[in-house]
Order: structure tokens, then C-alpha cells, then sequence
């Protein structure tokens, strides 16, 4: 899975570099999170500008990362959601569970 990390106003962003999240690549997506949040990395955004597909199993990768991080008081937020990703988390309604912001910008607005 192509992923980049940046520090970025005390946040760990992660960017996705991946067309799809599905269950070909979201043990990976999953791994890579747990890691940083063993790390001590516990507030993170992962940027999601480049994805037009997310199934089942995507979604349950980022719902671990999301519990994990709350686990060590940490946040784990979404950002640059496309409308068909977006649907599929209002669907399931995960679009409750998640704080899920419309870039970067806002999400480091609302954490400061």
C-alpha cells in the first residue's frame, strides 16, 4: 500500500496514495496504523484525497485505528473524503463515529 506520513501541527497525517481500500490492501492499512499508535503517534488524520473505493474491510481498518488511538486518548479523524467514500461511511453510519473534515485545513482548525 502507498502510504506517506508527515508530522504536521502536533498531528500525524497519513496520506493515502491508493485508488481502493479493500481487503487486498486494508491488513496493511490496518498494521501501518496500530504501529504508529504503538509508537505514540495517537493523534491522527488520514488524508484520503485519492480514494474513489472503500469496502468492508477498509472501513474496519480505520474503525481499529479509530478505537486504538481513543484507547491511549488519542483521535484518529478523517480528511478530503470523496462523495462515493463519504457514502459508504453515511451508509453505515460511521460518518457518526468519525470526525470527518473537508481538508486539512479544517481538521487543524478544529484541533487547535
Amino acid at each position: 500500500m502507498n502510504l506517506n506520513l508527515e508530522k504536521i501541527n502536533g498531528c500525524t497525517v497519513l496520506f493515502i496514495k491508493e485508488a481502493r481500500i479493500d481487503a487486498h490492501n486494508s491488513g496493511e492499512l490496518k498494521e501501518a496504523v496500530l504501529h504508529l499508535i504503538e509508537q505514540g503517534e495517537v493523534n491522527i488524520i488520514v488524508q484520503l484525497e485519492h480514494v474513489r473505493f472503500i469496502d468492508s474491510s477498509g472501513l474496519g481498518a480505520l474503525l481499529s485505528g479509530y478505537k486504538n488511538a481513543a484507547a491511549k486518548s488519542g483521535k484518529l479523524a478523517l480528511a478530503n473524503m470523496q462523495q462515493q467514500v463519504l457514502s459508504m461511511f453515511e451508509l453505515t453510519r460511521l460518518n457518526r463515529v468519525f470526525d470527518i473534515y473537508a481538508d486539512l485545513n479544517e481538521a487543524f482548525d478544529s484541533e487547535a
